[in-house]
């Protein structure tokens, strides 16, 4: 069997590829995945981008294996669009591993090879959960925090799964905290092979100004790390006016904010750039006041017309999407307001682009 795949291996590796004007550019060809349990099986996950000048198509992506398991897209890939290429090995045998597989598509003259290794322990360790992000010797579960919809006074947390996936010992600690953040971790050291949890806490009342508060904290592996972008760690806090005093007739003369639509769907379609709008309105007794306009994520251009609006008033919510900076964004692309509509003190405008 292992003679059968190998021979289908090499066949593909031989492959004459058309000459293309498309261009296949890999973030990394080789990762290292480091422990993992015996029968647990662990996957590598290859970003990779269409730099071309028109789309591409994965024709096939062979591992060298029956052992090893790769997800790709089927579909056409278009110009400018990331996707990824997932690795899976099944870890039935004990020891170092080194996998590969070969990429053929009309995107590259020459197949691309993807590696990955790391070891397969029998003992099984505290290796639970999914720890899919790679800082370091460290490899955690998430690398944005979110605080949504926190009222004043408030202290919600949020937790950062941590595994020590190195050969040393480490001490995880978050550098660059804000005032308003404070962390704790158990255990304050972690042996290799080891996990543990960092506690997050926002204490609200730090926080001056209603609507989005962002900040950016490094994860450090022991104390005197440096803060890179390879150890960053995104915060981002949404503040709520409180109406919780309003008696049932005061809402009854409050403003009402109504909006032509809450996503926008926007499809580039080889475009650098495209536009939408949002017709908002007041349906309601007294002036609406978006008193903020904000965006969790770079890309995109805004501009209001109006930022009170009298009963029976409209103005628009102009959108430009760029899309070569929203296709670096970390997060999915919003829009936040902030108004003293008591049933949408918060709108978010969720950003569909492809």
């Amino acid at each position: 069997m292992m003679k059968t795949k190998n021979s289908i291996l090499a066949l593909l590796m031989l492959a004459v590829l058309p000459v293309s004007a498309q261009k296949l550019i890999a973030e990394k060809t080789t990762i290292d995945v480091g422990k993992t349990g015996f029968q647990q099986p662990v996957t590598a996950v290859f970003e990779f981008r269409n730099k071309g000048v028109s789309r591409l198509k994965i024709e096939q992506v062979a591992p060298d294996c029956y052992c090893t398991v790769v997800e790709y897209p089927k579909t056409v890939i278009g110009k400018g669009d990331k996707f990824q290429v997932k690795m899976t090995y099944d870890a039935k045998m004990l020891g170092h591993f080194d996998k590969q597989a070969v990429i053929i598509s009309n995107g590259t003259t020459k197949p691309i090879y993807i590696r990955m290794k790391g070891v397969v322990l029998q003992e099984v360790q505290d290796f639970s959960g999914s720890y899919p992000i790679e800082m370091g010797q460290l490899r955690i579960d998430m690398n944005e925090l979110e605080f949504d919809d926190v009222n004043k006074g408030e202290m919600p947390v949020q937790q950062i799964h941590i595994y020590n996936n190195g050969t040393s010992m480490a001490r995880p600690n978050l550098m660059h905290m804000p005032a308003y953040l404070k962390a704790t971790m158990v255990p304050e050291v972690i042996a290799p092979g080891r996990s543990g949890t960092m506690t997050v806490t926002l204490d609200s009342k730090q926080i001056s100004d209603y609507g989005l508060t962002q900040a950016s904290i490094y994860l450090a592996t022991n104390p005197g790390d440096k803060a890179t972008k390879e150890n960053l760690i995104g915060v981002s806090t949404v503040l709520l006016p409180a109406f919780v005093k309003m008696s049932a007739i005061q809402k009854q003369y409050a403003p009402k904010m109504y909006l032509s639509k809450e996503q926008v769907n926007i499809n580039f379609d080889g475009k650098s750039k495209r536009k939408d709008e949002i017709q908002i309105s007041n349906t309601g007794r007294t002036p609406l006041t978006i008193s903020s306009l904000q965006m969790f994520t770079d890309g995109l251009r805004i501009s209001l017309g109006k930022s009170t609006l009298q009963t029976g008033e409209s103005t628009k919510l102009k959108i430009t999407a760029k899309r070569d900076e929203l296709m670096k964004a970390r997060t999915k692309p919003r829009i936040l307001m902030i108004t003293n509509d008591p049933d949408k003190s918060k709108v978010v405008i969720t950003i569909n682009a492809k």
